[in-house]
């Protein structure tokens, strides 16, 4: 019977334990299992400044004019051009160029490409900061009326008041154009005529032949023309001051890059010695001498030209900066003498030309010839570290003063914490030589060192007016040829 009970609990319990086991498995249910997908890692998108240095090329829309773009005997140059060469050197690309003619020709052309930057002395108005994407300030100018010199005096205008009467030209969707619309808001009488067709530079060029009484520029391009053209004058300031800025397409890289390379420039001296190089000569401007010297372009030069053209090939030094040389020592006259005794078209002392074997200092040929190895002497003798123009500029310092002062002037530098290497530091330096305060301490004492800073900016002054004359020669005779055909 005890058998038989523990037969029956044994066959219970097992039965139990199967239905335990089998109702636990049919109510279970299995994880589900979980794919893990990894998500691929996105890309962070390409900036617009990636891709210019990805390409190594700067797209950009240029204004040719003499105050932004223009191509002269020593290749590409203009202020704005230079600006933009050297952020594109920082960023190790080549600039791609599309040129236009106008200011309002820019801003169309603008919308249409999309360059990354487009630079025609734009102002910063607030109707143009509404529409555009301006950089950074490099510059500041203020708006000027530009009237013809030659004008009565009853007639030349001294305000806003005085234009009436008078043939007022100005470009069209300029800033000056949104100047002249706010002062007509304003109740005043303004007679003005706007023109899509010509440059500032070609009303400028207007003033000066009298086709037009005035017109309305920056001062930056005032200044810069103002040697090409004598017979225009200022008349009066016409607005506050503004901020000169490039257009820039939208990228917050490409913006953020230039503010900081700007800067950086601008602490370097990059800056300040390229201001130097194209706006200096307007402390020396002399309306005389100017006309002058356009007048002996034509009727002295020519009969010497080809032996400064010979000289320089010879030399390796530009034919027309030696013509510029010789034009400030002797004003082309071969015969020319100084109360020193210095004589000839390259104004040689009797010493100096035994030393460079010229036997005939009235001979132009054995003067240009003698005076282009002198400066070539002067050239080797600068210092290594001085470099590009500035190597040229201390040179004809040294020509004028002896390379004894310039070595003065650059130690004097130092001492000033100012650049000894750079033109447009030497040339603060240089005026102090005359001072008994600083030349007491130098080496080589008293110089009129002023003289030397004139006699340089007067050289290129010459230069760059000699330049001009002869593209506009050039542009001229082109121009004859296409009538005649």
């Amino acid at each position: 019977m005890k058998d038989y009970i523990k037969q029956i609990l044994l066959v219970f319990f097992t039965i139990t334990i199967f239905l335990f086991g089998w109702f636990s498995h049919s109510m279970y249910t299995p994880p589900k299992i979980i794919e893990v997908i990894e998500k691929p890692t996105l890309k962070k998108q390409s900036s617009l400044l990636d891709k210019i240095k990805e390409n190594r090329v700067l797209d950009v829309v240029l204004l040719n004019s003499l105050s932004t773009y223009y191509i002269g005997s020593d290749g590409k140059q203009g202020f704005e051009y230079d600006l933009l060469k050297a952020y594109a050197d920082s960023l190790n690309v080549e600039l791609n160029i599309t040129t236009v003619q106008t200011t309002k020709e820019a801003i169309e052309l603008s919308k249409i490409l999309h360059p990354d930057i487009t630079s025609a002395s734009f102002a910063k108005t607030p109707l143009r900061e509404k529409s555009f994407n301006f950089g950074p300030s490099y510059s500041e100018i203020q708006e000027q009326v530009v009237c013809y010199r030659g004008m009565q005096n009853s007639k030349f205008p001294h305000g806003i008041d005085d234009l009436t009467g008078l043939s007022l030209m100005i470009g069209e969707d300029t800033s000056y154009s949104e100047t002249i619309q706010n002062l007509k808001d304003d109740s005043f009488d303004i007679n003005v005529s706007l023109t899509s067709e010509f440059s500032a530079e070609e009303l400028l060029a207007k003033v000066a032949s009298h086709e037009i009484d005035c017109t309305i520029v920056d001062s930056n391009i005032y200044a810069i023309n103002l040697k090409y053209f004598p017979d225009i004058a200022l008349a009066f300031i016409i607005s506050e001051r503004e901020q000169l800025a490039w257009l820039l397409a939208e990228d917050d890289d490409l913006k953020t890059d230039l503010y900081t390379w700007l800067n950086n420039f601008n602490q370097s001296g990059g800056m300040a010695e390229l201001k130097d190089h194209y706006y200096s000569h307007l402390l020396f401007f002399d309306y005389y001498n100017t006309t002058v010297f356009y007048k002996r372009v034509k009727s002295r030069l020519p009969k010497y030209e080809k032996i400064f053209k010979k000289a320089g090939k010879d030399y390796g030094i530009s034919w027309e900066l030696l013509a510029s040389i010789s034009y400030q020592e002797s004003h082309w006259k071969p015969k020319a003498k100084s109360f020193t005794g210095v004589r000839g078209l390259m104004m040689l002392t009797n010493k100096t030309a035994k030393l460079l074997g010229v036997k005939n200092r009235l001979n132009p040929k054995e003067s240009i010839v003698g005076g282009t190895r002198h400066i070539k002497q002067m050239i080797k003798f600068v210092p290594k570290d001085i470099t590009g123009e500035n190597r040229l500029k201390f040179a004809l310092a040294a020509y004028n003063i002896g390379l004894g002062h310039i070595y003065d002037a650059r130690e004097l530098a130092r001492k000033l914490n100012w650049d000894a290497t750079s033109w447009s530091d030497l040339k603060k330096t240089l005026p102090l030589l005359s001072d008994k305060k600083y030349y007491k301490t130098l080496k080589y004492g008293y110089a009129r060192g002023l003289e030397a800073v004139k006699y340089v900016e007067a050289i290129y002054n010459y230069k760059d007016m000699l330049e001009n004359s002869l593209l506009e020669t050039v542009d001229n005779n082109t121009t004859q040829k296409k009538d005649k055909k």
